[in-house]
C-alpha cells in the first residue's frame, strides 16, 4: 500500500466510477452498499458531519465517467474524490491500456485543478478467474500507468493488485466479477488505511484454511458460472447493451451521510 500523508479533515466526499464503486453485490436495505459507502462511514466515525455523494453507475466506460460524472464532481467542489474507472474498457477486445490511462489522467487533472484530493485504485489480480486471466497482462500494464498518474498528480493510491486476500473466491460474488459484502468491507478498510483513518479491523486477516475442491467439482462450477454469468455478459456486449442502461446514481448530490 502506498504511503501517503494523512489527509486533514474530510467534510465532503464524492465517489465516481462503475459497478465496483456503486457497490454491486453488497446488498443493503436501500439497494447496494459497497466499499465507498463503507469508507464514508469510516470517515464519519472520526469526523462527524460528512456530506457524501456516489455518482457511480454499473457498466460505465471511462469516457462516460469523464463526460457524466467528473463535471458534476468538479461543480460540487468536495474535499475528496475517489475515481476508479477503466475496468470495463480494459476487458473489451481492442482496448489499449495506454489510451485508457490517458483518459483517466485527464479526469484526475480536472479534479486536482478544482482543488480536490483524489484517490485512485489499481485493478485486481484476476489470474484465478477463467476468461478474465486473458486480460491479466493488460491489467498489469494499466496498473503501471495508474501508479505513474498517482505520483504525477499527488493522488492517494489504493493498490488492489497485491492484496492476496482478494484472490480468494470467498471475497467475490458467484459472478466472479463483483466483490461480495466481505470483499467490499476489506477494500473500504484498505482505502481508510490509505487516507490515514483509524480502523478497528485489518483487511489482511486471512480466510480460514479449507480443502481445495475436487477437479471435477471445480470444472462444474466453471461451467455453471459461464452459463449464468459469462454468456449474459458477452450477449450484452454483442448487442451494445449495458447493465447500467436506465440506472441512475444512488446518491446524486452531496448530502449528510447520516
Amino acid at each position: 500500500m502506498a504511503n501517503y500523508p494523512v489527509m486533514g479533515r474530510i467534510s465532503s466526499y464524492v465517489a465516481l466510477g462503475d459497478s465496483f464503486t456503486e457497490g454491486l453485490e453488497d446488498p443493503a436495505d436501500h439497494g447496494f452498499r459497497g466499499w465507498a459507502d463503507r469508507l464514508a462511514e469510516h470517515i464519519e466515525a472520526g469526523q462527524p458531519g460528512l456530506r457524501y455523494a456516489n455518482l457511480a453507475v454499473r457498466g460505465r466506460l471511462m469516457d462516460e465517467v469523464l463526460a457524466e460524472q467528473v463535471p458534476q464532481a468538479v461543480a460540487m467542489r468536495p474535499d475528496l474524490v475517489s475515481l476508479c474507472a477503466g475496468g470495463n474498457d480494459i476487458l473489451r477486445p481492442g482496448s489499449g491500456p495506454a489510451q485508457v490511462a490517458r483518459s483517466l489522467e485527464q479526469g484526475v487533472r480536472r479534479l486536482r485543478e478544482a482543488g480536490a484530493q483524489v484517490m485512485l485504485f489499481t485493478g485486481f489480480d484476476l489470474r484465478q478467474v477463467p476468461v478474465m486471466r486473458m486480460a491479466h497482462h493488460k491489467i498489469e500494464i494499466y496498473n503501471l500507468h495508474i501508479h505513474d498518474i498517482a505520483r504525477r498528480h499527488d493522488a492517494h493510491l489504493v493498490d488492489l493488485w497485491p492484496m492476496r486476500v482478494l484472490r480468494d473466491l470467498r471475497a467475490w460474488n458467484p459472478d466472479r466479477l463483483h466483490l461480495n459484502s466481505d470483499g467490499h468491507r476489506r477494500v473500504a478498510l484498505a482505502a481508510a488505511e490509505t487516507l490515514g483513518l483509524p480502523v478497528a479491523e485489518d483487511w489482511r486477516q486471512p480466510y480460514p484454511d479449507r480443502r481445495p475442491p475436487m477437479w471435477t467439482d471445480a470444472r462444474y462450477e466453471d461451467l455453471r458460472w459461464a452459463k449464468n454469468h459469462l454468456y449474459p455478459w458477452i450477449s450484452r456486449r454483442l448487442h451494445g447493451r449495458s447493465s447500467g442502461d436506465g440506472v441512475s446514481p444512488k446518491r446524486p448530490g452531496l448530502t449528510p451521510l447520516r
